[in-house]
């Protein structure tokens, strides 16, 4: 019978310095002034909370280790394919812990925002956005994360033009992080009524949604505009009466966030408020990494175009990601939310 590599166990999770962390954090909350600062607060409760939740399901997978490992001992033959049957589950839950366990980037654990823009490729580009958000979505829904569209702008014709996703749930970033660049997609357009084949283009932005708690992300509000307008769907209909949209421009970047979601102005400011200081942390961050390239001899600007992996639906099916050769024949399996392949050669790779 099988045995369980146990050495996997302890590189993936320390419960014993889990649970100190816990106990630390505790005496923290307990402090008269916590609360006077809210968001550190809130973050330390979170960072709680999440540490239970490990250690709760690591104390029920190591007992179930423990009570299996001593079925085995007792040596019943009666009892051996039940018990291949769970050493096989716990097999399978080790491997997807240890994959789990290289989402350890600074942001990996939070939030993300996820925008995508329609490139070049007229009416089939917008398309294409569209069939990524649905991508998306329905990957997040199989995986049991919030969404919330934030901003959407639709096509003239069909499909969208750019769209703001909010995705909430343990490791969003650290898994997303893999699809930030250009997505190209080879098809028969059905917009060509000679029903040639066309190439479109969408550009996949993700950004940690931690940067509005983040000190050093302060926007000052002399350095804001802010307009209101009225939210509208397809064909220029206003979706409200009344003008709740909001649209912010930050004047020193010259960066410009919409959010037209939420029924309330004061709910649409704030989210605008936290994608632009996602954005603003994101600019901050490839402002850094660009001096280390620079002085590396690394440094090369990023040119439209250079997709990181390609959707062909015509003449063959294939769905290729050009950074790690990970491939798929079933690009429908792929288009409906398939995309844990993609990601952990993406991360093993990294």
């Amino acid at each position: 019978m099988q045995k369980i590599p146990y050495y996997k166990l302890w590189s993936v999770f320390d419960i014993d310095k889990e649970k100190h962390q816990v106990q630390k954090l505790e005496s923290e909350i307990t402090k008269q002034d916590f609360w006077d600062d809210p968001s550190h607060a809130q973050k330390i409760m979170k960072e709680v909370n999440r540490l239970k939740t490990d250690i709760e399901y690591w104390d029920i997978f190591l007992t179930n280790i423990r009570e299996i490992k001593e079925l085995i001992g007792i040596n019943d033959v009666s009892l051996a394919s039940d018990l291949e049957k769970e050493l096989g589950n716990i097999e399978k839950e080790v491997d997807k812990r240890s994959f789990t366990s290289m989402l350890s980037g600074k942001y990996d654990a939070d939030d993300a925002f996820l925008a995508i823009h329609a490139g070049a490729g007229g009416t089939d580009s917008q398309d294409w956005t569209e069939m990524l958000l649905r991508m998306y979505l329905r990957w997040a829904e199989n995986r049991g994360f919030e969404t919330e569209i934030l901003d959407m702008t639709p096509g003239e014709e069909a499909g969208i033009k750019s769209v703001t996703v909010s995705i909430s749930g343990r490791y969003v970033f650290g898994y997303l992080r893999s699809e930030k660049g250009v997505h190209r997609l080879v098809r028969l357009s059905p917009f060509d009524s000679a029903h040639r084949r066309h190439t479109s283009f969408a550009l996949v932005e993700v950004i940690p949604q931690v940067a509005f708690d983040d000190p050093d992300i302060a926007i000052d509000p002399n350095d804001i505009k802010v307009d209101v307008y009225k939210s509208s769907g397809a064909g220029g209909q206003n979706v409200q009466k009344n003008a709740t949209a909001v649209r912010i421009t930050h004047i020193p970047s010259g960066l410009v966030v919409t959010c037209q979601n939420e029924r309330s102005q004061t709910q649409n400011r704030e989210s605008a408020m936290r994608v632009l200081a996602s954005r603003l942390m994101e600019i901050q961050q490839a402002e850094k990494q660009d001096e280390i390239n620079i002085l590396r001899g690394e440094y090369t600007k990023a040119e439209w175009g250079s997709q990181i992996r390609s959707y062909v639906l015509h003449p063959y099916q294939i769905v290729k990601d050009h950074r790690t050769e990970f491939e798929r024949g079933n690009a429908q399996a792929v288009l409906d939310g398939d995309l844990d392949g993609f990601m952990e050669a993406f991360l093993k790779q990294g």
